[in-house]
């Protein structure tokens, strides 16, 4: 007789292995938030599989390599995963929306003339060029809608940085102090931006198809201290040397994350080909979700991919001769 083998398979989704996962660590969705930038609520969109409010599949994809950084998990399998899922949660709304297509068609009684069908063809033609008229002028005249929820003009923050959250129009282009942040589906937008000690200001511009540009901007003053880091024996003036750094990836977006001095001064997904700067006195250190798709130059010196992997790349720190050091 033939023997079978009995076989448990897995039929956790994305979403329930993620909140497993969470449970079994005895970590929120705050706590996760937190050591990962990623907003709860897409945190929260992915434990409940509703992956069609998650913004394009290229920051989703950062969130996971983000997640899987911090859980030390697979980062190719949940990546995988998620693309199998979403794939067959559209074939399902396919197939709804399709059932509601062939839905039988209840014919009234009412008797429509050659006449009448030819005057509301007119009717609703002038009226749909109207609309269209009005709209594309309205666009092409009006700068893009912008606003600063937080934080506010004049606050005073303990610390080297300032989360920002406001709200454009869906697809407007917003930069926060020139660098590119995402927007998602309802216009609203979230940033970390690291701070300098005492006044700093924070400018945030949207864009328009039309190149129509509104800019709003905050004062916000930072109470901390420089960390002062201690210069090697190797080299006694490092110092007196600044550093200049140039940070930008190729060709997927990439979470980063830069410490200048032990403060950090940015954190959150750069876009593809944009150029993000930063300064420091002794030392900066560079953690990034794609270590062969980020590249450095410091001090106009260029160092090529921050690691040959593709692999997370965590604290790695250089000096004014763009010398890695030992952390």
């Amino acid at each position: 007789m033939v023997q079978f083998t009995r076989k448990k398979l897995d039929s956790l989704t994305l979403g329930e292995r993620m909140k497993k996962i969470r449970d079994e660590r005895h970590l929120t969705l705050a706590d996760i938030s937190k050591g990962t930038k990623i907003q709860i609520k897409y945190l929260q969109y992915f434990e409940d599989g509703e992956y069609m409010k998650l913004p394009a599949d290229v920051y989703v994809k950062g969130f996971l390599r983000s997640y899987a950084m911090y859980l030390s998990l697979s980062e190719a399998n949940l990546i995988k995963q998620f693309e199998r899922e979403k794939g067959i949660h559209k074939n399902i709304k396919k197939i709804v929306d399709d059932e509601k297509v062939n839905k039988p068609i209840n014919f009234s009684i009412f008797v429509i003339s050659p006449k009448m069908i030819v005057v509301s063809a007119i009717t609703l033609l002038a009226l749909g060029s109207f609309v269209y008229l009005y709209l594309q002028v309205n666009n092409f005249v009006s700068t893009p809608r912008l606003a600063i929820i937080k934080p506010a003009d004049g606050t005073v923050v303990d610390g080297s940085a300032a989360h920002v959250v406001g709200l454009a129009e869906k697809d407007a282009l917003v930069t926060i102090n020139d660098q590119a942040v995402l927007v998602n589906e309802k216009g609203e937008f979230s940033e970390d931006v690291g701070l300098k000690d005492g006044l700093n200001v924070i400018s945030v511009k949207a864009k328009n198809k039309f190149n129509k540009e509104t800019t709003q901007s905050v004062s916000v003053s930072a109470n901390f201290k420089p960390t002062e880091a201690q210069p090697s024996q190797d080299n006694p003036d490092q110092q007196n040397n600044p550093i200049n750094a140039e940070v930008y990836v190729s060709p997927n977006s990439t979470w980063l994350s830069v410490e200048a001095d032990g403060n950090l001064v940015y954190s959150g997904v750069l876009l593809p080909q944009s150029v993000q700067k930063f300064e420091a006195k002794n030392k900066i250190s560079i953690s990034s979700g794609n270590g062969s798709e980020t590249f450095m130059k410091i001090n106009g010196k260029d160092l090529g991919q921050l690691t040959s992997g593709s692999a997370p790349a965590k604290d790695i720190i250089f000096d004014a001769n763009g010398k890695v050091l030992s952390k």
